[in-house]
């Protein structure tokens, strides 16, 4: 079987697209439009696109009059449920100009952990997808605890593409690619491909350390992008700038190529 490329992001079938938090909200707002277009032109190519979309808290913050993100958690809960409601009613104005309708689906993580609750959310997604709407996913801050969380949308992103077996992952950020040290330092270089096994000892994204133990944008990238790829789902990083290339297949960002032995051509899948 021929193995995905970035390239073959143009004739996905089934692709989710994971934006954070930072991306779509306080002055970044408008890039809501953007992705939209983005996510619309896929659609409208055929392809089944789920949204993972962080951003909850944030959206919802200036409505409690909150100027900074709130660090107990019955107060991250009540900004999530009013910036839920907000951050999807933004996405489905921008969604209605191609008359797509999208679809809210909120997850813990013991949702995706339990056989019963797993099967209910894979065939709810399946019959969203069926049906052509557009399904959003966030997870449900409104109700998880810290013990319970998936800990980022990275992760739940990467989840999700392997619940619906998805044939590509796209993780958006604010940086362009991985990058072997922090990009404003001298001598830092794109990292434009990583295959199974490589070893990412040393490299960094952004500003922060890729190791066996980090935190932060960096670590959950490539935690998430890995356990992608070792699926058989070839996941892209780049900014929310580009989005609109990487769904086009154009050779930007970090590509994380699948896991040969779990490798799907992309030709079968149409």
């Amino acid at each position: 079987m021929t193995a995905w490329e970035r390239r073959d992001l143009a004739a996905a079938r089934r692709v989710v697209v994971k934006v954070g938090s930072s991306s779509i909200s306080g002055e970044n707002v408008g890039r809501i439009a953007s992705i939209v277009d983005a996510l619309a032109a896929a659609h409208a190519r055929g392809a089944q696109v789920v949204l993972v979309s962080s951003g909850a808290i944030s959206t919802g913050m200036p409505f409690l009059s909150l100027d900074s993100r709130p660090t107990d958690l019955a107060t991250q809960q009540a900004a999530a449920a009013v910036g839920q409601n907000v951050l999807i009613y933004r996405y489905q104005d921008s969604f209605d100009r191609y008359s797509i309708v999208a679809g809210q689906v909120l997850l813990t993580a013991g949702d995706l952990e339990n056989p019963v609750h797993r099967s209910n959310a894979q065939r709810a997604m399946e019959r969203l997808l069926g049906l052509r709407i557009l399904p959003i996913v966030n997870e449900n801050d409104t109700v998880a605890t810290h013990e319970i969380r998936f800990g980022d949308n990275d992760r739940l992103a990467a989840l999700v593409a392997q619940l619906i077996g998805a044939d590509a992952l796209v993780l958006l950020s604010d940086i362009d690619s991985l990058y072997t040290r922090p990009p404003e330092e001298p001598g830092a270089e794109p990292i434009d491909r990583i295959a199974a096994g490589d070893d990412l000892a040393g490299l960094e994204f952004g500003s922060v350390v890729v190791n066996s133990v980090g935190t932060g944008g960096a670590a959950t990238k490539v935690s998430a992008a890995r356990l992608a790829a070792a699926s058989g789902i070839g996941v892209l990083v780049t900014s929310a700038d580009l989005v609109d290339q990487a769904l086009a297949g154009a050779e930007i960002g970090t590509w994380f190529a699948p896991h040969p032995a779990a490798v799907t051509s992309p030709v079968d899948t149409l």
